[in-house]
């Protein structure tokens, strides 16, 4: 028996559905199947029972399933504590970030980070949230600047600082004559959207934000990234609400506007596994505290 047997058979037990799992598991379906009988040859019971219709597990398979599961999660662990340990010795840490921490974080610690630690291997990572999240829990990151606060038995999150979202349009837009944007003219208006896969918080929060104020966007574009983003407004496709950070990346013919009401906030956070012993993450970390000391102690 093997692990990826287990993981087979936990996909097979979540799904009840032979074909949604091989999907899942990017394999066959008489691949899966073949690896499912060697597995109950192998345990020496029947662990689902299958008809055309349904796939239920069998009350042996029922136990089965937990146990398999805390053998993957135990396998798993393992694999993240050697990886940490082996990038300990090489004096590496790689730090994935979201684009807000390439302007507002890094110019203020890494330098020191560098100067203080010579021996220190950076490497830097540009990534979205879920991706980091993923790389974050396999041990594949050390060190991740994320927009969601992941605080649990495994991971410590820190809260970094808090950005300001802004509208943006271009300057020959019909809104653009306002001073201050009545939130009630925005509705229906063409509205280019981070994309879901790439910015899931941003996205949210946008969409939050329109339920909020009862308003209506007609989604014109959804942007894998943001200078997609900010050159489709430039292209007059539409108007857009994005991090504070990206003002200086705009160009000449997109203009800035405030809302009559208060756009929302988006919070940047700074994760990173508890069981890790990295000497660069506690130097980073001790960093962070001394120069976001009251952005960290506000909240």
């Amino acid at each position: 028996m093997e692990l990826r047997h287990l993981r087979y058979f936990i996909m097979v037990a979540e799904e009840l559905n032979f074909s949604k799992a091989a999907l899942k598991l990017y394999t066959a379906q008489p691949s899966l199947s073949q690896q499912i009988k060697d597995l109950e040859e192998y345990v020496g019971v029947k662990l689902l029972h299958r008809t055309k219709r349904k796939v239920e597990l069998t009350e042996e398979g029922k136990v089965f399933l937990e146990r398999a599961k805390i053998t993957l999660a135990e396998a798993d662990k393992a694999v993240t504590m050697a990886r940490q340990v082996a990038k300990s010795k090489k004096h590496l840490l790689t730090i994935g970030f979201v684009p807000v921490a390439e302007m507002k974080v890094f110019p203020y610690v890494l330098p020191n980070l560098r100067v203080q630690n010579p021996d220190l291997k950076i490497e830097l990572l540009s990534m979205n949230n879920t991706n980091q999240i993923d790389a974050l829990k396999k041990g594949e990151l050390d060190v991740a600047f994320i927009r969601e606060n992941l605080n649990n038995d495994e991971i410590q999150s820190q809260f970094v600082l808090r950005e300001p979202l802004i509208f943006l349009l271009h300057k020959d837009h019909p809104l653009a004559k306002y001073d201050r944007i009545p939130v009630k003219a925005l509705n229906g208006i063409d509205f280019i959207i981070p994309a879901v896969e790439q910015s899931a918080v941003l996205h949210h929060t946008i969409l939050e934000f329109a339920q909020a104020h009862n308003i209506k966007f007609n989604i014109v574009q959804k942007a894998d990234n943001i200078l997609f983003n900010i050159n489709s407004i430039g292209m007059g496709l539409g108007c857009a609400i994005l991090p504070a950070y990206i003002e200086p990346l705009t160009v000449n013919n997109t203009v800035i506007r405030p809302l009559e009401v208060e756009l929302p906030y988006l919070d940047l956070f700074v994760s990173y596994r508890k069981e890790s012993e990295s000497l660069g993450i506690k130097k980073l970390i001790e960093l962070l505290n001394k120069v976001f000391y009251l952005n960290i102690n506000r909240d």
